[in-house]
């Protein structure tokens, strides 16, 4: 029996080598964690329970029988976060460069098959080459295998990917069917074909981060929702974004202990919108101020600026925050911001946490380059989104809310439960200065009488009361009292019940 256990510790320690103490060092000179080192890091202390640490790929052409490492370049298993099951696979750049094999996919396949079995949150870490060469097919079968998983699992359980080194080929298309995406700057890259098969195929030179680096995708593409300094700092913030999560679509959001008194007011939200419509203000004074504790995770923070998502607490209570960003473009939506803002609504009401839009929009952004990409169809997306929801929905115009743009911010016309506004909101087609150009064409040489006009069209609609004639604004409400508001009316809204008509699925316009 001692030679049997003496074996077993013997063959774990060479597993848990991976590619040797050389490539070890090697991934530490880039300033990279082992794949191990990662998982003890996102992990609590001694949860980590590992799958297949003994498999090995089964390949024999172009040497591979004599080439076996155990494991065969990803670690898989699970444990907790504060206390929360979670499935975990973490690619070995170490061994065979992360490359994907038949053997390697199938231990991917097992924990994403356990994780929605089990209704647990599950998290990839990508160091990876892309496919196995050596075994072609077979490991082209491993990535739809594994793409078909992810499909299936989408809005059932929360996954995410963080991408911490070369990221390429198959390797970027399962991370781009996950619900969240991260980067670590400077030692990742993601791209479908790499710097040598583009200077092939386009004769463009282009290196690594240019290509696909994280200002690449966290800033110009959005393909990514954030990129963190190095591993440790991503991997500490997923710790924290899974806080925010259900572990699947049968569990409501995790509601935590709250210091931060309910009914706060906050007297300085009654100076925040300028007494100029033209000079913008930080949103995100606003929602820090309302939410607990001033804890707001943002997601996609560097892309499409002029708008803002992130999840937050309301006395204790998970809530997805969509608000337009005065600072930037004057919160116009555009094709990026409507892009972020729909895949956003969408998976907060996947996960049944409710969604409290902050609205200062002046309408969607004019122009050739807007229409020719798509504006249309992308500002849909948003409005889709919203229609289609069916958690609690919460929405606070501070400021401007122009023609389209306001109907789709969650408006009481798309289903929004409880629809507020504060004193300040101006609520109508476009600003009184267009309006009036238009309305009164022919007095347009009459300085006077268009100045006339144009008080008269303010007067009219440069507030929020008309609106609320209609019943299409709930209340008018006092800034410094917009944190109580809210929280009240989240939990009127706990018990709300919604379905929309059946169908196999929807058709949103992708």
């Amino acid at each position: 029996m001692k030679d049997i256990l003496e074996e077993l510790e013997r063959r774990r320690d060479n597993a848990r080598l991976g590619g040797g103490e050389r490539r070890i060092a090697a991934q530490h000179a880039k300033g990279k964690l082992t794949a191990r080192e990662r998982i003890d890091l996102l992990l609590d202390e001694g949860s980590f329970e590992e799958f297949d640490m003994f498999v090995e790929h089964r390949a024999t052409d172009f040497g591979m029988a004599d080439q076996k490492i155990p494991g065969d370049g990803v670690v898989t298993g699970w444990g907790t976060i504060n206390g929360r099951t979670v499935f975990v696979f973490s690619k070995d750049f170490t061994v065979f460069g992360g490359s994907l094999s038949s053997a390697h996919a199938s231990k991917i396949l097992k924990v994403q098959r356990q994780a929605l079995k089990m209704g647990a949150p599950i998290i990839g870490l990508f160091d990876a080459g892309g496919a196995r060469i050596q075994e072609g097919v077979e490991a082209l079968a491993g990535y739809a295998d594994i793409f078909l998983e992810n499909t299936l699992a989408s809005g059932v359980i929360p996954q995410i990917s963080v991408i911490m080194g070369p990221c390429a080929g198959g390797d970027v298309y399962s991370p781009a069917i996950t619900d969240f995406i991260f980067m670590v700057k400077d030692t990742s890259y993601m791209y479908v074909t790499g710097p040598d098969v583009v200077k092939t195929v386009t004769h463009e030179e282009v290196t690594h981060e240019e290509l696909g680096g994280y200002r690449v995708h966290a800033m110009k593409s959005g393909v990514v929702d954030g990129a963190f300094d190095n591993d440790l700092e991503a991997l500490t913030q997923v710790r924290r974004l899974i806080e925010f999560l259900p572990s699947s679509n049968r569990e409501k959001p995790p509601v935590r202990d709250s210091f931060d008194d309910p009914g706060r007011e906050e007297p300085s939200l009654d100076t925040l919108v300028p007494a100029n419509p033209n000079k913008p203000y930080d949103i995100k004074e606003l929602i820090l101020k309302v939410v607990d504790e001033a804890d707001f995770f943002e997601i996609s923070p560097d892309f499409a600026k002029n708008i803002v998502c992130g999840f937050a607490r309301m006395d204790g209570q998970p809530v997805g925050i969509v608000a337009n960003q005065p600072q930037v473009l004057a919160g116009v939506l555009d094709i990026d911001a409507s892009r972020k803002a729909a895949r956003f609504v969408r998976f907060c009401d996947a996960f049944e946490i409710p969604i409290i839009t902050f609205v200062d929009v002046p309408g969607f952004m004019p122009g050739t380059r807007q229409e020719q990409g798509g504006l249309i169809r992308h500002g849909a997306k948003l409005l889709f989104a919203y229609a289609e929801a069916t958690v609690p929905k919460i929405t606070l115009i501070t400021r401007k809310a122009y023609g389209g743009a306001y109907d789709v911010m969650s408006s009481k016309h798309l289903r929004g439960d409880i629809n507020y506004a504060w004193p300040t909101a101006e609520i109508a087609v476009m600003g009184s200065k267009g309006a009036v150009e238009i309305i009164f064409r022919a007095e347009a040489n009459d300085p006077e009488a268009i100045a006339a006009r144009e008080a008269e069209y303010k007067a009219r609609f440069a507030n929020p009361f008309v609106a609320a004639q209609r019943g299409y604004i709930d209340d008018v409400i006092m800034p410094h009292g917009t944190r109580r508001r809210i929280v009240a009316a989240l939990k009127n809204l706990r018990g709300k019940h919604l379905e929309n008509p059946w169908k196999k699925h929807d058709n949103i316009p992708l």
